[in-house]
């Protein structure tokens, strides 16, 4: 919670609704919500690790798209102290998507 401020001024997260303060209830519900999203297959989250992997840094969301026309909307966001690896981030989903993934237009808010 010490990143709102910084993940709402990330690209893709415009309207200033998430984040927010959750309590542990609320956050442990909207885990079970991503997992069972995961589960279905009609949503994906997840957690981005550190290079020793032993330490949350952010998030990347793959979900069905909104109102662009797109395949698939996609964001991703890091904790305001590891600011510098929004971009490195970026690159690497942008790179992902184009080689892993079956999608031919992403919605994907550029850096």
């Amino acid at each position: 919670m010490s990143s709102i401020d910084h993940i709402r001024s990330t690209p893709g997260f415009p309207d200033g609704r998430w984040p927010r303060e959750m309590t542990l209830e609320e956050n442990l519900a909207d885990l079970r919500r991503h997992a069972a999203d995961f589960a279905r297959r009609s949503g994906f989250t997840y957690t981005v690790l550190d290079a020793a992997g032993d330490e949350v840094v952010g998030c990347v969301y793959i979900y069905p798209p909104g109102p662009t026309g797109s395949d698939v909307d996609v964001r991703s966001w890091v904790r305001s102290d590891r600011a510098e690896l929004d971009r490195e981030l970026y690159d690497a989903v942008v790179d992902w998507l184009r080689t892993a993934w079956p999608f031919s237009a992403v919605d994907y808010a550029p850096r």
